[in-house]
C-alpha cells in the first residue's frame, strides 16, 4: 500500500500573506531587514526548534507540511535562495496569524 498523504487537521490552503508583503507587519519586516539572525530564532523558538534550524528551504517546508500550506519543496527551496529575507518574514507573519488564531499554541 503506497501513502500518498499524511493526515493533517488543518485544511489546505495557502501562506496567510504573499512572500512580498513586507507592509503587513512592519515590526516582523524590520527585523527581517536589521536583525535577521534574531527573526531566525523567533520562528524556530515558535516551532520548537533549535536557532540554528537556520531559516532556509528545511524550515519553511516543515512548518508548511505541519499545517497543511501549499506548496512544493522546489518552491520553498526558490522563495528562500531568490528572497531570503522575505521568505523568512512571510513564514513569521504567518506564524503570528496562526498564533493570533488560536491555530498555534505559543
Amino acid at each position: 500500500m503506497e501513502v500518498t498523504s499524511q493526515p493533517t487537521a488543518f485544511a489546505p490552503r495557502d501562506f496567510h500573506t504573499s512572500l512580498m508583503s513586507c507592509c503587513d507587519d512592519v515590526g516582523v519586516c524590520c527585523c527581517g531587514l536589521f536583525c535577521l539572525p534574531c527573526l531566525g530564532c523567533s520562528i524556530a523558538k515558535d516551532m520548537n526548534e533549535c536557532c540554528l534550524c537556520g531559516l532556509g528551504m528545511p524550515i519553511r517546508s516543515v512548518y508548511r507540511t505541519k499545517y497543511n500550506i501549499q506548496g512544493t519543496m522546489c518552491n520553498d527551496w526558490l522563495s528562500a535562495y531568490c528572497c531570503y529575507s522575505c521568505a523568512a518574514c512571510q513564514l513569521k507573519r504567518d506564524i503570528n496569524i496562526m498564533k493570533s488564531t488560536g491555530a498555534l499554541k505559543p
